[in-house]
């Protein structure tokens, strides 16, 4: 089954049609898959191809999927929030972690789901289902340590 034939799928199973403005949204979002991407930079990416889609249906749009399951919603504190697709036949249980730079913004994916011990201790001792998990971790990436010589807090010896 194509992506688009599963997209179609899970719109379909939801009560929802296919229509220009979805496949063109679902089109990005699969074309950056390993991007993180903001309403306004889906509709950067859209507009010039596709004038008529306005900013206002990115945002539904985006909403949408997120409702169906088709994306994740993510707030990395900069005052907006980023989307990131949920690919077919994708067996990722939780959402993965991300590592934050605090100086260039740079978001790096830990593909490592390091929460599961900790998550089977808070469901015993809270009794507690635990459905998902966001997890970010901010610093300096590896990139401007070295552009900056950076040590953060720690004394050289």
């Amino acid at each position: 089954m194509s992506e688009i034939d599963n997209f179609q799928d899970i719109l379909g199973d939801k009560g929802y049609k296919m229509t220009t403005q979805r496949r063109v949204v679902y089109d990005i979002l699969m074309e950056k898959k390993d991007a993180h991407l903001s309403p306004e930079e889906v509709y950067e990416l859209i507009k010039h191809k596709h004038p008529k889609i306005g900013l206002a249906t990115i945002y539904r749009t985006l909403q949408l999927f997120e409702e169906i399951g088709l994306v994740y919603k993510l707030n990395f504190d900069e005052g907006c929030n980023r989307y990131e697709i949920l690919l077919p036949n994708n067996n990722e249980i939780h959402q993965h972690h991300h590592l934050i730079c605090k100086k260039c913004g740079k978001i790096i994916e830990v593909k490592e789901d390091l929460m599961n011990s900790l998550e089977e201790i808070i469901e015993k001792q809270y009794n507690f289902e635990i459905l998902n998990h966001n997890v970010k971790f901010t610093g300096i990436c590896s990139d401007c340590r070295k552009k900056e010589n950076y040590n953060g807090n720690r004394k050289e010896t």
